[in-house]
This record gives C-alpha cells, sequence and structure tokens, in this order.
C-alpha cells in the first residue's frame, strides 16, 4: 500500500487509494480531510454524497466533536471519548449514524508546514470491545499511513514547491528504520549498540533534517521520500 501512495500522482488515484484501504482494514468509512493556511479545503474519502452535502449545507464543520477535538491535540483521537454532552453534538452524531457513518470513529490529527491542519479518520459500525481491539492492533499502521497519506496531498497541492531534503546518516537511517518496523527505542538502541541517548540524539536529528513533527512523523516521511524501506 505504501508503494502505491508512493507513485500516486492524481488526486483521483488518491481516491482510488483510500477506498482500497477501506476495504483492507475492513471498515465502513475513510476520510481525508486538510486545510491550508489559505483556508483552501481538499478532501477525499468514502462518506456517502448525502452525507457530505447535508454536512456542508448545515454548517456541521463548527460543531462537529471530531474537527474541534482533532484540532486540540496531536495524538489519535478515539470518537468515544470526545465530548459529545451538547445538545447540538448529540444531534450531530445522531444524524451521522442514520446516514450509515458508524457509531464508532477514530481520527489522526495532522500538523503540516505552514499552517496546514489535516486529519485522517475511520469509522465502523461494531461493539465498544471491537472497535478497541480494531484501534490497538492499527494503532501503528495507521499513524504511518496518514502522514504518508499526508504527504503526498501536499506534492499534489497546486503550485507547491517541492521541499528540500537534506541526505540522512547510515545511523539515522538505521534508527529509523528500526523503529519504523516495531522497534521499542530500548530495542532499536541495543541493535545498534549504542545508548538510548545517543539513538535520540540521531532520531532528533533525523526529525529535524526531514523537518517532521515527531518520530512517527519523520519514519512517514522518510518513507515517502524513499530514504528507508520497510
Amino acid at each position: 500500500m505504501f508503494g502505491r501512495l508512493e507513485t500516486a500522482e492524481t488526486p483521483e488515484e488518491l481516491q482510488q487509494l483510500i477506498e482500497l484501504l477501506r476495504d483492507h482494514y475492513s471498515v465502513d468509512h475513510i476520510v481525508y480531510h486538510w486545510v491550508n493556511s489559505n483556508g483552501d479545503q481538499y478532501g477525499c474519502g468514502t462518506y456517502p454524497k448525502a452525507w457530505v452535502s447535508r454536512y456542508l449545507e448545515r454548517g456541521y464543520l463548527r460543531i462537529d466533536p471530531v474537527v474541534q477535538g482533532c484540532y486540540q491535540r496531536f495524538h489519535p483521537v478515539d470518537w468515544k471519548r470526545l465530548d459529545w454532552s451538547g445538545k447540538a453534538a448529540r444531534n450531530f452524531q445522531r444524524d451521522a449514524v442514520e446516514h450509515g457513518i458508524g457509531n464508532q470513529g477514530y481520527s489522526i490529527p495532522i500538523r503540516g508546514p505552514n499552517g496546514q491542519f489535516a486529519m485522517f479518520s475511520l469509522s465502523s459500525n461494531c461493539s465498544d470491545e471491537d472497535w478497541d481491539t480494531f484501534t490497538e492492533e492499527h494503532r501503528r499502521d495507521l499513524i504511518l499511513v496518514a502522514h504518508y497519506f499526508n504527504q503526498k496531498a501536499l506534492e499534489l497541492e497546486p503550485g507547491r514547491k517541492p521541499e528540500p531534503s537534506q541526505a540522512l546518516s547510515p545511523r539515522e537511517v538505521e534508527a529509523l528504520t528500526l523503529l519504523g518496523v516495531g522497534y521499542s527505542r530500548a530495542q532499536a538502541a541495543e541493535t545498534l549498540s549504542i545508548s538510548e541517548h545517543t539513538l535520540r540524539v540521531y532520531i532528533e536529528s533525523a526529525r529535524f533534517k526531514l523537518g517532521a513533527m515527531n518520530t512517527t512523523h519523520a519514519v512517514a516521511r522518510a518513507l515517502s521520500r524513499g530514504l528507508i524501506v520497510i
């Protein structure tokens, strides 16, 4: 799937990929939505057209607890843990479920260059227990996919200038590769026969070169630029 994302050249291909991701993870819907510093919006996903139209017509963006919750957070958000206590939020939730969005959801907030804010969301109909198991099992992959997807969407933004890329050192490549395949920092340090402090230095250096917000973002960017292979 990462290979397909890397070679995507049009928004239409991203739409096809998000449909494939939905089927791959066996969820009801996946949606990617971003806003740049000028307020321009772009999105693709599998929500029914009737729901997208209703969402826009009713101005749900202003009251959507998922959008508000993601904007205030940096880490993935399970929709159950958001504030749905207000009447407007409850009515919105009821409307969304009636339009087939699902009673469960999980969103990954993304903050990119120059004020960009994006969200990568999955939703489905299932029990709390099944959803907790799903998100726990796929959390790491979903974060990588979200950042990878965002990076590709940015590359396809009209008029965007390519970001300069600094070469990573061999140790930086090794460190990001090990973290990318699921090693803990302690395991990665032991494998490389270095201290965790030294490992942290390599990771921070790589993150700075890649212009990444955190380690996960650094791994995603290194993958998207072909600097590491997992």
